[in-house]
C-alpha cells in the first residue's frame, strides 16, 4: 500500500502514467474505437473519467508508445503513428455569456494557429478552425485527430438567460468545419454530459456515432466490478481494515455507495470511479461525488421547470428517446435526472422495448432527495438535518404525534415558488422525502387493483399507510375518516396484511389554502 498512488483528480493519462498512479487498464477500448471508426459522441455524467479518456486518446495518437508499456494496447497497436492532435475542453472556465466563449475560443484557436503558422484573414472562429484543420493535415501529411471536451458546458452555462441561444448559435458556427472538413479528419471524439437533441449542434454531423448506450462501450469510463477486483484488492483490505468490516461486506457496501451505473441494458454495473478512489485513499463511506459540486444542469431545470416527483422515485418506466436527448425548451426533465447521473438503468424489457429507471446506488438517491428538499422545503438546512434524524426516532419507537409534527413543522407555510394550486404535489412531495431520508423504504402511489395508496413507509417491523386528503373547506373529522375510509374500502393495507408487521393507517389533511398540515389521525 505505501507504494500505490491513487489518481485522484488526475486527467491527464501522461501524468498519471509518469506517477506510477493506479490505472485501470482501458486501452483495449481505446484500440477499438480509434480501428473500428472515426467520429463518435459519449455522454456520461461528471467525475466519470471523461477527460481522462480523452487524455488517453491524445497520447495513443501522439504515438507516446512508452507511456503505454504493460498495457493491453501495447500488443494490439504495431504501427504507433504519429498524427497531428487538436484537443478542445471547455471545461476550464464558466461561459455565463457570449464573450466568454468566444475569448476561450480565440485563445485556442491562437494556440494551433501558432502551432502550425496559419495565417489569419477571417476573424470568425468556423473559417479559423477550418483553416487549422487543413493547414495540420498539409503540413504534417497525416489526417488530423480532433478531440472535444465538454462540448456543452457553455449552453448549460448560460441555461434559461438571454445568452442560452447565443451561446448555443456560435457553438452551431464553431462546430460546422467538422463536417466539411471531413477528408481531412482521421478521428473525431466529442464528449459531454447531455446530448442536446433539438438545436442541431454539430450542424449536420449525422454521422457521428453516440456510444452513450451501447454495449461494448458500456464501461469505458467508470470502474466494473471485475476491475475492483481485478486492481484494488489492496485498497478493499485496508478500508475492511478501518471499518472493522470483512471483505465480503466491505464489498457490499462498496456496491450499495457507488456502484449500479448501468449505460445500457444486461451489462455489467460500474462505480463512479472518483468517489471509489475517494472512499480507498480516506478509508471512509463518504458522500464524495456531491462534495464535489452540485450539478448546475440539474439545479438550474429544477429552479425553472416544474417537478411530478412520482414521476422520478420508485423506478420510472421509460422509452430511450424519453431520456437520450435533452431538450432545453422541453417541461421533460427524465433526460436531464438521466443524464445528470442521479437515475440509471435498471431493467429493460426487450419486447415492449421500454427500460426501467431508477438510482443507480445509496449515495445518489440521498444525494438527489436532499436536493429536492432544499427545493421543497424552507427549513434551514441544519435544522432540517436534525428533523430528519428525529423522524426516524420518532419512527422506530411508532410515535407518529411526533413524527408529523416535525413534517408539519417543515412545511408550515407554502414556499412563495408554489401556487396554491399545485399544493397537493407538494405536500406529497415533501412527505415522500421526508420519510425517504429516513433511509426506509418508502413508496408514493403504489397501486394495487382498486387504486393507490398515496405514500407507504416500511421497516422490518412496521408498515405505515399514509392517505393525504386536501381540506377543501370540509371540516377535519370529515376528511379524515374519508381518507381512513379510503384506505380500507380500497384494501391498500392487504398486501403486508400477511407480513406480520405492526400496521399504522394514518390520514393527512392538509390546507387547500396552503397553511400546511392541519392534523392527521390514526388508526391501528
Amino acid at each position: 500500500m505505501a507504494n500505490r498512488f491513487l489518481p485522484i483528480g488526475i486527467q491527464d493519462f501522461e501524468d498519471l502514467r509518469n506517477r506510477g498512479a493506479v490505472y485501470v487498464d482501458k486501452t483495449h477500448l481505446v484500440y477499438k474505437l480509434a480501428t473500428e471508426g472515426k467520429p463518435y459522441f459519449l455522454s456520461r455524467p461528471r467525475r466519470f473519467g471523461k477527460s481522462l479518456l480523452l487524455s488517453t486518446l491524445e497520447a495513443y495518437f501522439l504515438g507516446k508508445k512508452d507511456l503505454f508499456k504493460g498495457l493491453a494496447i501495447e500488443n494490439l497497436e504495431k504501427d504507433w503513428v504519429e498524427y497531428p492532435v487538436i484537443k478542445i475542453s471547455f471545461g476550464a472556465d464558466n461561459y455565463p455569456d457570449l464573450n466568454c466563449l468566444i475569448s476561450l475560443e480565440n485563445s485556442v484557436l491562437s494556440e494551433y494557429e501558432k502551432k502550425y503558422d496559419v495565417a489569419v484573414s477571417d476573424s470568425r472562429a468556423a473559417p479559423r478552425l477550418k483553416n487549422i484543420i487543413k493547414s495540420a493535415y498539409e503540413k504534417t501529411g497525416k489526417q488530423v485527430v480532433i478531440l472535444i471536451d465538454e462540448y456543452d458546458k457553455p449552453i448549460l452555462d448560460a441555461l434559461y438567460t438571454q445568452y442560452e441561444e447565443q451561446n448555443r448559435q456560435e457553438l452551431r458556427s464553431f462546430y460546422s468545419p467538422l463536417k466539411d472538413c471531413d477528408q481531412y479528419i482521421r478521428f473525431l471524439f466529442i464528449t459531454g454530459i447531455t446530448k442536446v437533441s433539438h438545436v442541431n449542434i454539430f450542424s449536420g454531423l449525422n454521422q457521428l456515432n453516440d456510444i452513450s448506450l451501447t454495449e461494448k462501450y458500456s464501461s469505458i469510463c467508470g470502474i466494473s466490478e471485475s476491475e475492483l477486483e481485478q486492481y484494488f484488492i489492496p485498497e478493499i483490505e485496508a478500508l475492511a481494515e478501518r471499518q472493522e468490516m470483512n471483505l465480503e461486506e466491505t464489498k457490499e457496501k462498496l456496491a450499495q455507495m457507488y456502484d449500479g451505473y448501468h449505460f445500457t441494458h444486461d451489462v455489467e454495473g460500474v462505480y463512479n470511479p472518483f468517489c471509489l478512489l475517494k472512499c480507498f485513499s480516506d478509508k471512509d463511506f463518504g458522500s464524495y461525488w456531491f462534495e464535489s459540486g452540485t450539478p448546475s444542469l440539474l439545479v438550474k431545470t429544477l429552479q425553472n421547470q416544474p417537478l411530478e416527483l412520482t414521476t422520478i422515485i420508485n423506478g420510472r418506466k421509460a422509452k430511450e428517446d424519453q431520456f437520450k436527448n435533452y431538450d432545453p425548451d422541453s417541461k421533460n426533465m427524465l433526460p436531464v435526472i438521466y443524464q445528470s447521473g442521479y437515475l440509471t438503468i435498471k431493467d429493460f424489457d426487450k419486447t415492449k422495448r421500454i427500460y426501467t429507471l431508477d438510482f443507480p446506488n445509496r449515495e445518489i438517491e440521498d444525494g438527489f432527495i436532499n436536493i429536492l428538499l432544499k427545493k421543497f422545503v424552507t427549513v434551514p438546512y441544519d435544522d432540517l438535518g436534525l428533523a430528519i434524524g428525529n423522524l426516524c426516532d420518532a419512527l422506530e419507537l411508532h410515535d407518529l404525534d411526533q413524527a408529523l409534527n416535525i413534517i408539519k413543522s417543515a412545511i408550515a407555510d407554502l414556499p412563495t415558488v408554489v401556487k396554491k394550486d399545485m399544493c397537493e404535489n407538494y405536500y406529497e412531495s415533501v412527505t415522500h422525502l421526508m420519510f425517504r431520508m429516513t433511509g426506509w423504504r418508502v413508496v408514493s402511489e403504489l397501486q394495487n387493483v382498486c387504486g393507490r395508496s398515496d405514500v407507504v413507509v416500511a421497516s422490518k417491523d412496521s408498515v405505515f399507510i399514509f392517505e393525504l386528503k386536501m381540506d377543501k373547506g370540509k371540516p377535519f373529522e370529515e376528511v379524515a375518516e374519508e381518507a381512513l375510509a379510503q384506505i380500507d374500502t380500497n384494501g391498500y393495507s392487504q398486501r403486508f396484511a400477511v407480513s406480520g408487521k405492526a400496521m399504522y393507517k394514518v390520514a393527512l389533511v392538509f390546507s387547500s389554502e396552503g397553511k400546511g398540515l392541519l392534523g392527521w389521525k390514526v388508526k391501528e
